[in-house]
């Protein structure tokens, strides 16, 4: 049990953001704790115990209850905030971009990232997925780009939780070898959700706040 909320992620990760910059951005005390994937942190048995799946980013409640899936902690830490839209259509627009980022974009952006950017060694294991991943995510982007010519923000008319879910791995293209640059609408929208209050780079996100990690008494 915990005197209020702990949220497992770790550095780098497109779905470890969603959640922070939700916490930054509604001003919301979290204890953070760092889990080093690559080293198998995640996978221990202490972290099982925590998380059966193994994975983060890993929201435990005050009272112990947990909850999983990036895109679901962000609106949960949204709710009650002016980053869950009021409206039912604009509601149901978010949870369909959510959606789609989870089926389209972080499916094909986020393995290409890691076995190219983050683990280069491993690049020539996945060497016939790798191109998959770059013409299914590129397909992505371009709808995404497409939506974003019509519109400033993804789900309503100002930023919100779906800006963060879509902004997660979307923004991380680049070190995948996607080209942003072929994606003027989506290159735009960037800088509109990184102008926006509380916003802090991926890689500062922890600073200030992880805590010692101590699992076997979690």
């Amino acid at each position: 049990m915990y005197d209020e909320k702990r949220l497992y992620v770790t550095q780098g990760s497109g779905n470890s953001i969603k959640p922070m910059l939700a916490l930054s951005q509604t001003n919301q005390k979290c204890h953070i704790a760092y889990m080093d994937v690559l080293a198998g942190q995640t996978k221990s048995l202490e972290f099982l115990n925590i998380n059966p799946l193994g994975v983060v980013p890993y929201l435990v409640l005050a009272d112990g209850t947990g909850l999983g899936e990036s895109n679901a902690i962000a609106w949960y830490l949204a709710e009650g905030s002016s980053l869950i839209p009021q409206s039912s259509i604009a509601r149901a627009q978010t949870i369909r971009w959510m959606n789609f980022e989870q089926t389209s974009l972080e499916p094909n952006i986020s393995p290409v990232r890691f076995f190219t950017h983050i683990v280069p060694d491993k690049a020539k294991e996945h060497s016939q997925m790798i191109p998959v991943w770059r013409e299914q995510g590129n397909q992505a982007l371009s709808v995404l780009n497409s939506h974003l010519q019509k519109n400033d923000f993804i789900a309503d008319k100002i930023y919100c939780i779906a800006d963060i879910c879509v902004f997660g791995y979307t923004h991380l293209a680049n070190e995948g070898g996607f080209d942003l640059a072929s994606y003027p609408a989506i290159e735009n929208w960037i800088e509109r959700v990184v102008n926006q209050t509380g916003y802090v780079p991926i890689g500062n996100l922890l600073d200030g706040f992880s805590d010692e990690i101590n699992l076997k008494a979690a």
